[in-house]
């Protein structure tokens, strides 16, 4: 879809260039921020996808996804050279959607790009409901309401719980999550699939350690149990 905003946040002008310069080509309207305070300023406006650097000049790239994640679940791909498992954990886990390590080609990039923002197209408008309507899923807004009220996830949880939820009781392996919701497999994703599924269930469970909604199937994967209505 063409027209769509990106938010690249980079301090080196090299990388953000071209970076810039393919997503042009895809004609995506492309605005660039060098600086984390600079960033916080412009992510105001409405964009459809931020690309965000963890190594920023003055505030963390990792404080502000937190920040983002305060007022709004636009795809968040991080762009760093921490390459370790454990730190492409820790970013999925503060809120970001995807992990890019240094150095990196530009036409994959644009490729994930695409492939987050067609999966957040509002194409189809549903809602399933589970448990006499306590918890409701909404296609159209990529909205999760929890006993009415708003649960804050995140595109990539919004995707998978949404995954789930349409196939009850249907065990789905974490390949087969990965694979659905971020359109390739990479290394370390079984303990990628388990942070997100963690902080679904921190959100839309009463008690994640006893949940009504999504279970582990231990050596399996995971299964989505809530009552359809």
């Amino acid at each position: 879809m063409a027209g769509e905003k990106i938010l690249i946040v980079e301090d080196e002008k090299k990388i953000s260039d071209i970076v810039k310069s393919y997503l042009e080509r895809d004609d995506f309207k492309v605005t660039v921020a060098q600086t984390g305070e600079a960033a916080l300023r412009q992510i105001k406006n409405t964009y459809d996808l931020v690309i965000l650097d963890l190594m920023l000049p003055d505030i963390d790239g990792e404080d502000i996804c937190r920040a983002i994640r305060e007022f709004s679940d636009v795809p968040i791909i991080m762009l760093t050279a921490k390459s370790s498992e454990d730190e492409r954990v820790k970013g999925l886990c503060i809120g970001a959607d995807d992990y890019v390590v240094k150095p990196f080609s530009p036409r994959e990039l644009v490729a994930r790009v695409n492939a987050h923002l067609r999966r957040t197209r509002k194409d189809e408008k549903k809602i399933l409901s589970f448990n006499g309507g306590l918890l409701k899923i909404d296609t159209a807004s990529i909205e999760v309401l929890k006993a009415g009220a708003t649960i804050p996830l995140t595109t990539t949880e919004f995707r998978i719980l949404l995954m789930l939820a349409e196939k009850p009781q249907m065990v789905f392996s974490r390949l087969q999550i990965v694979n659905a919701v971020q359109g390739y497999d990479f290394e370390g994703y079984d303990r990628v699939i388990d942070a997100h599924i963690k902080n679904i269930r921190q959100k839309i469970e009463d008690n994640p350690h006893k949940p009504v909604f999504l279970k582990t199937v231990y050596g399996a994967g995971y299964k989505f149990i809530g009552v359809p209505d």
